[in-house]
Protein backbone atom coordinates (compact mmCIF):
# COMPACT_ATOMS: atom_id res chain seq x y z
CA UNK A 1 0.00 0.00 0.00
CA UNK A 2 2.90 2.34 0.62
CA UNK A 3 4.17 1.66 -2.90
CA UNK A 4 1.07 2.61 -4.92
CA UNK A 5 2.43 4.02 -8.20
CA UNK A 6 -0.38 6.51 -8.73
CA UNK A 7 0.16 9.67 -6.64
CA UNK A 8 -3.31 11.15 -6.44
CA UNK A 9 -5.98 8.68 -5.46
CA UNK A 10 -7.22 5.20 -6.07
CA UNK A 11 -10.62 3.56 -6.07
CA UNK A 12 -10.94 -0.02 -4.95
CA UNK A 13 -14.33 -1.32 -5.99
CA UNK A 14 -15.77 -4.66 -5.02
CA UNK A 15 -18.98 -6.15 -6.36
CA UNK A 16 -20.83 -9.40 -6.17
CA UNK A 17 -24.01 -10.80 -7.63
CA UNK A 18 -24.67 -14.40 -6.65
CA UNK A 19 -27.83 -14.98 -8.65
CA UNK A 20 -28.80 -16.47 -12.01
CA UNK A 21 -25.49 -15.47 -13.58
CA UNK A 22 -23.64 -17.45 -10.86
CA UNK A 23 -21.24 -14.57 -10.32
CA UNK A 24 -18.89 -14.12 -7.41
CA UNK A 25 -16.69 -11.12 -6.79
CA UNK A 26 -13.95 -10.63 -4.28
CA UNK A 27 -11.85 -7.88 -2.77
CA UNK A 28 -8.40 -6.91 -3.95
CA UNK A 29 -5.94 -5.50 -1.37
CA UNK A 30 -8.39 -5.31 0.85
CA UNK A 31 -11.36 -10.60 6.24
CA UNK A 32 -25.24 -4.55 19.52
CA UNK A 33 -23.69 -4.04 22.73
CA UNK A 34 -21.05 -1.55 23.56
CA UNK A 35 -17.97 -1.60 25.71
CA UNK A 36 -15.11 0.74 26.41
CA UNK A 37 -11.57 0.11 25.20
CA UNK A 38 -8.29 1.45 26.43
CA UNK A 39 -7.77 5.09 25.52
CA UNK A 40 -5.36 5.67 22.65
CA UNK A 41 -1.88 5.77 24.11
CA UNK A 42 -0.15 3.26 21.85
CA UNK A 43 2.58 3.98 19.34
CA UNK A 44 1.61 4.82 15.79
CA UNK A 45 2.57 2.43 12.99
CA UNK A 46 3.77 5.23 10.72
CA UNK A 47 7.16 4.46 9.17
CA UNK A 48 9.75 7.14 8.39
CA UNK A 49 10.16 7.79 4.69
CA UNK A 50 6.99 5.91 3.71
CA UNK A 51 3.71 7.44 2.65
CA UNK A 52 0.69 6.99 4.88
CA UNK A 53 -2.19 5.45 2.92
CA UNK A 54 -5.62 6.33 4.29
CA UNK A 55 -9.18 5.10 3.93
CA UNK A 56 -11.21 8.21 3.13
CA UNK A 57 -14.66 6.68 2.80
CA UNK A 58 -16.43 3.40 2.17
CA UNK A 59 -19.96 2.64 1.00
CA UNK A 60 -22.07 -0.34 0.02
CA UNK A 61 -25.43 -1.08 -1.48
CA UNK A 62 -27.91 -2.93 0.71
CA UNK A 63 -27.04 -6.63 0.76
CA UNK A 64 -29.98 -8.64 -0.57
CA UNK A 65 -30.72 -12.33 -0.78
CA UNK A 66 -29.77 -13.63 -4.20
CA UNK A 67 -32.48 -13.76 -6.80
CA UNK A 68 -34.58 -10.98 -5.24
CA UNK A 69 -34.60 -7.30 -6.22
CA UNK A 70 -31.17 -7.34 -7.86
CA UNK A 71 -31.88 -10.44 -9.96
CA UNK A 72 -32.13 -8.55 -13.26
CA UNK A 73 -28.98 -6.50 -12.75
CA UNK A 74 -25.58 -7.24 -14.22
CA UNK A 75 -22.45 -7.03 -12.03
CA UNK A 76 -21.36 -3.73 -13.51
CA UNK A 77 -24.82 -2.30 -12.72
CA UNK A 78 -24.28 -2.98 -9.02
CA UNK A 79 -20.71 -1.74 -9.26
CA UNK A 80 -21.81 1.48 -10.93
CA UNK A 81 -24.38 2.09 -8.17
CA UNK A 82 -21.75 1.67 -5.44
CA UNK A 83 -19.35 3.93 -7.31
CA UNK A 84 -21.96 6.66 -7.77
CA UNK A 85 -22.84 6.37 -4.09
CA UNK A 86 -19.21 6.92 -3.15
CA UNK A 87 -18.93 9.95 -5.43
CA UNK A 88 -22.15 11.34 -3.98
CA UNK A 89 -20.93 10.91 -0.42
CA UNK A 90 -17.46 12.39 -0.96
CA UNK A 91 -18.11 15.03 -3.66
CA UNK A 92 -14.89 13.78 -5.24
CA UNK A 93 -14.28 15.12 -8.76
CA UNK A 94 -14.19 12.26 -11.24
CA UNK A 95 -11.02 13.59 -12.83
CA UNK A 96 -9.15 13.25 -9.50
CA UNK A 97 -9.21 9.46 -9.76
CA UNK A 98 -6.05 7.83 -11.12
CA UNK A 99 -6.96 4.16 -11.27
CA UNK A 100 -9.88 1.80 -10.73
CA UNK A 101 -9.59 -1.84 -9.62
CA UNK A 102 -12.29 -4.50 -9.30
CA UNK A 103 -12.19 -8.09 -8.13
CA UNK A 104 -14.09 -10.98 -9.65
CA UNK A 105 -14.28 -14.70 -8.95
CA UNK A 106 -16.28 -16.09 -11.86
CA UNK A 107 -16.22 -13.83 -14.90
CA UNK A 108 -19.57 -13.01 -16.50
CA UNK A 109 -19.31 -14.07 -20.15
CA UNK A 110 -21.34 -11.07 -21.32
CA UNK A 111 -18.71 -8.65 -20.04
CA UNK A 112 -14.94 -8.44 -20.11
CA UNK A 113 -13.25 -5.94 -17.79
CA UNK A 114 -15.81 -5.28 -15.02
CA UNK A 115 -13.80 -2.38 -13.62
CA UNK A 116 -13.66 -0.63 -16.98
CA UNK A 117 -17.36 -1.08 -17.76
CA UNK A 118 -18.45 0.14 -14.32
CA UNK A 119 -16.18 3.18 -14.55
CA UNK A 120 -17.45 4.21 -17.97
CA UNK A 121 -21.03 3.62 -16.85
CA UNK A 122 -20.48 5.92 -13.88
CA UNK A 123 -19.25 8.72 -16.09
CA UNK A 124 -15.51 8.49 -15.57
CA UNK A 125 -13.13 9.60 -18.28
CA UNK A 126 -12.15 7.02 -20.85
CA UNK A 127 -8.56 8.03 -20.10
CA UNK A 128 -8.65 6.47 -16.59
CA UNK A 129 -7.23 2.92 -16.69
CA UNK A 130 -8.94 0.06 -14.87
CA UNK A 131 -8.35 -3.65 -14.39
CA UNK A 132 -10.07 -6.65 -12.84
CA UNK A 133 -8.44 -9.32 -10.66
CA UNK A 134 -9.43 -12.73 -9.28
CA UNK A 135 -8.65 -14.18 -5.83
CA UNK A 136 -11.89 -15.64 -4.42
CA UNK A 137 -13.65 -14.33 -1.26
CA UNK A 138 -10.70 -12.41 0.03
CA UNK A 139 -22.52 1.04 2.04
CA UNK A 140 -23.76 2.49 -0.63
CA UNK A 141 -25.58 5.20 1.38
CA UNK A 142 -27.48 6.24 -1.68
CA UNK A 143 -30.77 4.49 -2.33
CA UNK A 144 -30.45 2.10 -5.22
CA UNK A 145 -33.08 1.30 -7.82
CA UNK A 146 -33.46 -1.58 -10.18
CA UNK A 147 -35.77 0.45 -12.39
CA UNK A 148 -38.85 -0.68 -10.47
CA UNK A 149 -38.10 -0.79 -6.76
CA UNK A 150 -36.21 1.46 -4.35
CA UNK A 151 -33.83 -0.51 -2.12
CA UNK A 152 -32.89 1.12 1.19
CA UNK A 153 -32.07 -1.72 3.58
CA UNK A 154 -30.73 -5.27 3.80
CA UNK A 155 -33.34 -8.01 3.46
CA UNK A 156 -31.43 -11.05 4.72
CA UNK A 157 -31.83 -10.44 8.46
CA UNK A 158 -34.80 -12.51 9.64
CA UNK A 159 -36.34 -12.92 13.11
CA UNK A 160 -35.72 -16.41 14.46
CA UNK A 161 -35.02 -18.35 17.65
CA UNK A 162 -32.56 -20.98 18.82
CA UNK A 163 -35.40 -23.51 18.79
CA UNK A 164 -36.27 -22.78 15.15
CA UNK A 165 -32.65 -22.92 14.04
CA UNK A 166 -32.13 -26.20 15.88
CA UNK A 167 -34.79 -27.89 13.75
CA UNK A 168 -33.04 -27.25 10.44
CA UNK A 169 -31.49 -30.18 8.60
CA UNK A 170 -27.82 -30.46 7.72
CA UNK A 171 -26.96 -28.98 4.33
CA UNK A 172 -24.04 -31.21 3.37
CA UNK A 173 -23.15 -34.23 5.52
CA UNK A 174 -26.49 -35.86 6.24
CA UNK A 175 -27.97 -36.57 8.67
CA UNK A 176 -25.35 -35.60 11.26
CA UNK A 177 -23.68 -32.56 9.68
CA UNK A 178 -23.50 -29.29 11.59
CA UNK A 179 -23.75 -26.81 8.69
CA UNK A 180 -27.32 -25.62 8.13
CA UNK A 181 -29.01 -22.68 6.43
CA UNK A 182 -29.16 -20.91 9.78
CA UNK A 183 -25.43 -20.98 10.55
CA UNK A 184 -24.17 -20.25 7.03
CA UNK A 185 -23.81 -16.95 5.22
CA UNK A 186 -26.64 -16.82 2.70
CA UNK A 187 -26.14 -16.28 -1.05
CA UNK A 188 -26.14 -12.51 -1.37
CA UNK A 189 -26.23 -9.83 -4.06
CA UNK A 190 -24.59 -6.47 -3.40
CA UNK A 191 -21.72 -4.12 -4.09
CA UNK A 192 -19.32 -1.93 -2.13
CA UNK A 193 -16.62 0.64 -2.82
CA UNK A 194 -13.87 2.41 -0.90
CA UNK A 195 -11.76 5.47 -1.66
CA UNK A 196 -8.10 5.33 -0.65
CA UNK A 197 -5.24 7.74 -1.26
CA UNK A 198 -2.13 9.11 0.37
CA UNK A 199 -2.69 11.08 3.57
CA UNK A 200 -0.97 14.08 2.00
CA UNK A 201 -3.40 14.13 -0.92
CA UNK A 202 -6.44 13.57 1.29
CA UNK A 203 -5.55 16.56 3.47
CA UNK A 204 -4.84 18.71 0.42
CA UNK A 205 -8.28 17.87 -1.00
CA UNK A 206 -10.00 18.68 2.29
CA UNK A 207 -10.96 15.11 3.22
CA UNK A 208 -11.06 13.83 6.79
CA UNK A 209 -9.73 10.25 6.56
CA UNK A 210 -11.29 7.51 8.65
CA UNK A 211 -8.26 5.25 9.12
CA UNK A 212 -4.74 4.36 8.05
CA UNK A 213 -4.29 1.14 6.08
CA UNK A 214 -1.10 -0.29 7.56
CA UNK A 215 0.15 -3.84 7.03
CA UNK A 216 -1.47 -6.71 5.14
CA UNK A 217 -0.65 -10.29 4.17
CA UNK A 218 -2.00 -13.04 1.94
CA UNK A 219 -1.50 -16.69 2.84
CA UNK A 220 -2.38 -20.11 1.46
CA UNK A 221 -2.36 -23.60 2.88
CA UNK A 222 -3.45 -27.15 1.99
CA UNK A 223 -7.19 -26.99 1.21
CA UNK A 224 -7.61 -30.69 1.98
CA UNK A 225 -7.75 -30.22 5.75
CA UNK A 226 -7.14 -26.47 6.22
CA UNK A 227 -9.56 -25.06 3.65
CA UNK A 228 -11.07 -22.12 5.57
CA UNK A 229 -8.36 -21.56 8.17
CA UNK A 230 -6.94 -18.48 6.47
CA UNK A 231 -7.50 -16.22 9.53
CA UNK A 232 -5.50 -18.60 11.73
CA UNK A 233 -2.48 -18.39 9.42
CA UNK A 234 -2.72 -14.75 8.39
CA UNK A 235 -3.34 -13.18 11.81
CA UNK A 236 0.07 -13.93 13.41
CA UNK A 237 1.88 -12.99 10.20
CA UNK A 238 0.29 -9.56 9.90
CA UNK A 239 0.75 -8.87 13.62
CA UNK A 240 4.43 -9.74 13.31
CA UNK A 241 4.82 -7.41 10.34
CA UNK A 242 3.17 -4.60 12.27
CA UNK A 243 5.10 -5.27 15.47
CA UNK A 244 1.90 -5.84 17.42
CA UNK A 245 0.34 -8.57 19.57
CA UNK A 246 -3.25 -9.73 19.91
CA UNK A 247 -3.50 -7.66 23.09
CA UNK A 248 -2.78 -4.49 21.10
CA UNK A 249 -5.83 -4.95 18.85
CA UNK A 250 -8.98 -3.09 19.91
CA UNK A 251 -11.33 -4.20 17.12
CA UNK A 252 -11.52 -7.57 15.36
CA UNK A 253 -13.59 -8.20 12.22
CA UNK A 254 -13.37 -11.76 10.85
CA UNK A 255 -15.31 -12.90 7.80
CA UNK A 256 -17.93 -15.50 8.75
CA UNK A 257 -18.41 -17.97 5.90
CA UNK A 258 -20.00 -20.48 8.27
CA UNK A 259 -20.39 -20.58 12.03
CA UNK A 260 -18.39 -23.82 11.95
CA UNK A 261 -15.58 -22.08 10.09
CA UNK A 262 -15.33 -19.41 12.80
CA UNK A 263 -15.37 -22.07 15.52
CA UNK A 264 -12.66 -24.03 13.70
CA UNK A 265 -10.42 -20.96 13.43
CA UNK A 266 -10.89 -20.02 17.08
CA UNK A 267 -10.11 -23.59 18.13
CA UNK A 268 -7.01 -23.76 15.91
CA UNK A 269 -5.78 -20.38 17.15
CA UNK A 270 -6.14 -21.61 20.74
CA UNK A 271 -4.31 -24.91 20.15
CA UNK A 272 -0.62 -25.40 20.96
CA UNK A 273 -0.76 -28.70 19.03
CA UNK A 274 -2.08 -27.03 15.87
CA UNK A 275 0.44 -24.22 16.11
CA UNK A 276 3.32 -26.65 16.49
CA UNK A 277 2.14 -29.31 14.01
CA UNK A 278 0.77 -27.21 11.17
CA UNK A 279 2.29 -23.76 11.58
CA UNK A 280 5.79 -24.48 12.87
CA UNK A 281 5.22 -22.31 15.92
CA UNK A 282 6.39 -22.94 19.45
CA UNK A 283 2.94 -22.26 20.84
CA UNK A 284 -0.59 -21.28 19.87
CA UNK A 285 -1.57 -18.05 18.15
CA UNK A 286 -4.14 -17.07 20.79
CA UNK A 287 -7.77 -16.07 20.31
CA UNK A 288 -9.42 -12.66 19.98
CA UNK A 289 -11.46 -11.56 23.02
CA UNK A 290 -15.13 -12.04 22.21
CA UNK A 291 -15.98 -8.59 23.60
CA UNK A 292 -13.99 -7.12 20.68
CA UNK A 293 -15.07 -9.58 17.98
CA UNK A 294 -17.58 -8.84 15.16
CA UNK A 295 -19.75 -6.71 17.44
CA UNK A 296 -21.85 -5.14 14.69
CA UNK A 297 -22.80 -8.39 13.00
CA UNK A 298 -20.91 -10.37 10.40
CA UNK A 299 -21.45 -12.25 7.18
CA UNK A 300 -23.78 -14.76 8.84
CA UNK A 301 -26.33 -12.07 9.68
CA UNK A 302 -25.65 -9.36 7.08
CA UNK A 303 -24.92 -11.57 4.09
CA UNK A 304 -21.85 -12.24 1.98
CA UNK A 305 -21.62 -10.93 -1.59
CA UNK A 306 -18.27 -12.59 -2.19
CA UNK A 307 -16.47 -9.57 -3.58
CA UNK A 308 -18.14 -6.91 -1.45
CA UNK A 309 -17.40 -8.41 1.96
CA UNK A 310 -13.74 -7.38 2.20
CA UNK A 311 -14.70 -3.77 1.64
CA UNK A 312 -17.43 -4.02 4.28
CA UNK A 313 -15.01 -5.49 6.82
CA UNK A 314 -12.46 -2.69 6.37
CA UNK A 315 -15.11 0.04 6.55
CA UNK A 316 -16.67 -1.53 9.65
CA UNK A 317 -13.31 -1.61 11.42
CA UNK A 318 -12.75 2.07 10.62
CA UNK A 319 -16.18 3.03 11.96
CA UNK A 320 -15.85 0.89 15.07
CA UNK A 321 -12.46 2.39 15.92
CA UNK A 322 -14.00 5.86 15.71
CA UNK A 323 -17.06 4.96 17.78
CA UNK A 324 -15.32 2.82 20.41
CA UNK A 325 -12.17 4.90 20.80
CA UNK A 326 -9.71 2.17 19.83
CA UNK A 327 -6.48 2.59 17.91
CA UNK A 328 -5.81 -0.70 16.09
CA UNK A 329 -8.16 -2.97 14.19
CA UNK A 330 -7.59 -6.31 12.48
CA UNK A 331 -9.47 -7.74 9.50
CA UNK A 332 -9.11 -11.43 8.63
CA UNK A 333 -10.82 -13.62 6.06
CA UNK A 334 -10.68 -17.04 4.46
CA UNK A 335 -11.05 -17.69 0.73
CA UNK A 336 -11.64 -20.58 -1.63
CA UNK A 337 -8.71 -22.87 -2.35
CA UNK A 338 -7.17 -22.62 1.11
CA UNK A 339 -6.28 -18.93 0.90
CA UNK A 340 -6.47 -16.21 3.54
CA UNK A 341 -5.90 -12.52 4.18
CA UNK A 342 -5.37 -10.20 7.13
CA UNK A 343 -4.89 -6.44 7.45
CA UNK A 344 -3.99 -4.09 10.30
CA UNK A 345 -5.85 -0.77 10.35
CA UNK A 346 -5.01 2.20 12.56
CA UNK A 347 -7.54 4.83 13.60
CA UNK A 348 -7.05 8.29 12.13
CA UNK A 349 -6.69 10.99 14.82
CA UNK A 350 -10.02 12.68 15.45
Amino acid sequence: LNMIPYPICLFLLFTSQACCQSLRFTCFLLSSFSFSVQAKSKKTLARPGMKNIVLVEGVRTPFLMSGTTYADLMPHDLARAALLGLLHKTDLPRDAVDYIIYGTVIQEVKTSNIAREAALGAGFSDKIPAHTVTMACISSNQAMTSGRDIVSKDNGIRPTSMEQMGKLKAAFVKPHGTVTAANSSFLTDGASAVLIMSEEKAVAMGFKPKAYLRDFVYVSQDPKDQLLLGPTYSTPKVLERAGLSLNDIDVFEFHEAFAGQIMANLKAMDSDWFGQTYMGRKSKVGTPPMEKFNLWGGSLSLGHPFGATGCRLVTTVAHRLQKEGGQYGLVAACAAGGQGHAMVIEAYPQ
